[in-house]
């Protein structure tokens, strides 16, 4: 493995490779510059910028400026927050607003926030030490990192500032703080284990405060919202970022993006990092502020971009395969949602498997047909039910099989397996997956 250090290049095939220092949520994020013969193609990975009230900082500002220097051919940028207008919240306000938080604390103060958030995490602790408050860590994750931070050096943490959760009893609980995973409402994350009273340790009540120091994934919305409404079956107070500055964003709004494109220069544009919606968006806000439309190309999963003597940009119908591969046990192909749907009825309400032998020339069947289940109902205990599907299923085959000459099995299973189902879900509300095996003798 080689460890690259930002400001460093390597080489990747033929290709030169440089590095640049760039403001996420984690430390010592990179974006890179590939060279080429045209200019290069500096890739942004997750960016947002260091600010003062929309006005950069001096470091941050000749981080980019000196990436502007080089004869840049085609940015790739990050347009996760693309649909918002102006500057995100700096980082600053949400360290002013936690530590006002922390200090004001009359009760215990439960913080739940992404076990990424390094310099966030940091900068809880040391308000802590400050105020005497001691800290409990709540999540693997959170630990882990801490422990990573500390190793680094980018944390020097004094003796007995961390606590166990079961030593909280021992302590006053205005100088309790509890760094928690699970502000994205996961089942079996901490703050979720609190919330629904499931915590060893740890009981919220009416003194307690809950500061959700996070914003919502997308796609994690239902999640949240259980999560927010059982704790305030508490009564418990909660601070989110929708009505204070307790969360900033690891992605530039639409203002930082354009600022971006203005320091770099770039003769090409290419969105990319979001939905659909949030590559136009940052397109409209690159065409708003001066960037030439016919220079931007707004990209799907697998779109092919050229660009031709580095000055053409062609944009193909072809595009490469993008879909999901599976891997399943020594196979590894594109995901197939039969399978998966297969998979997904069994594991829910199991397979019904039915045996049959029918007589070849007249139809009838040679015997009371076997009945195998297997994750839907126990047998022994539903004899009744077990008993009304075999005269079901004698009816059945031997009605569809009546004047048919010759007998078709294919053509009696897909029947057998509609009628059965539809008999099953009447019984017990289940939908198994219905086998039916016929041998024609």
């Amino acid at each position: 493995m080689q460890v690259v250090k930002e400001g460093e290049s390597f080489t990747v095939g033929g290709m030169k490779v440089k590095t640049f220092p760039v403001t996420h949520s984690i430390p010592d994020a990179m974006g890179v510059a590939i060279e080429t013969k045209w200019g290069d193609v500096v890739i942004t990975g997750d960016i947002k910028l260091v600010h003062e009230g929309g006005k950069v900082v001096v470091e941050e500002r000749a981080s980019w400026e000196k990436v502007g220097l080089n004869n840049n051919l085609v940015l790739l940028c990050d347009s996760t927050n693309a649909d918002r207008e102006g500057f995100s919240a700096s980082e600053s306000l949400v360290y002013e607003t936690l530590d006002t938080i922390i200090r004001a604390a009359t009760g215990r103060l439960i913080i739940g926030t992404f076990a990424s958030q390094f310099d966030r995490l940091i900068s809880i602790i040391k308000t802590c030490e400050e105020t005497g408050k001691k800290v409990v860590m709540e999540g693997r994750s959170i630990k882990t990192n801490i422990d990573i931070a500390i190793a680094a050096k980018l944390l020097e943490v004094k003796p007995h500032t961390f606590i166990n959760a079961g030593d909280i009893g021992d302590y006053p609980s205005d100088k309790i703080v509890v760094l928690s995973t699970g502000a994205q409402g996961e089942e079996f994350a901490a703050l979720m284990r609190m919330a629904t009273d499931k915590h060893k340790q740890i009981i919220l009540t009416e003194r307690d405060t809950v500061v959700l120091s996070s914003s919502i994934i997308p796609g994690n919305e239902i999640a949240v919202q259980k999560l927010k409404d059982n704790i305030y079956r508490k009564n418990v107070r909660v601070i989110n970022y929708k009505g204070s500055h307790v969360h900033s964003s690891g992605h530039g709004n639409a203002g930082e993006l354009v600022w971006v494109h203005q320091a770099v220069k770039p003769k090409f544009l290419v969105p990319v990092h979001g939905h659909h919606y949030h590559l136009k968006s940052h397109m409209y806000a690159a065409v708003e502020n001066g960037f030439p439309k016919d220079h931007i190309v707004v990209p799907d999963n697998g779109t092919i971009i050229d660009i031709k003597n580095g000055t053409e940009l062609i944009r193909h119908t072809v595009k490469i395969p993008t879909e999901l591969m599976m891997v399943d046990g020594f196979t590894v192909g594109i995901k197939q949602e039969v399978v998966l749907r297969d998979r997904l009825t069994l594991a829910q309400d199991g397979m019904f498997v039915i045996i049959a032998t029918v007589n070849s020339k007249t139809g009838k069947l040679r015997k009371s047909p076997d009945i195998i289940s297997r994750g839907f109902v126990y047998l022994r205990e539903n004899q009744q039910l077990l008993s009304e599907a075999r005269v079901l299923i004698k009816r059945t085959v031997e009605k569809e099989t009546e004047g048919m000459n010759p007998i078709d099995l294919d053509m009696v299973k897909d029947q057998l397996t509609d009628v059965v189902s539809g008999f099953l879900m009447q019984k017990t509300q289940k939908t198994p997956m219905v086998i039916p095996v016929l041998i024609g003798v």
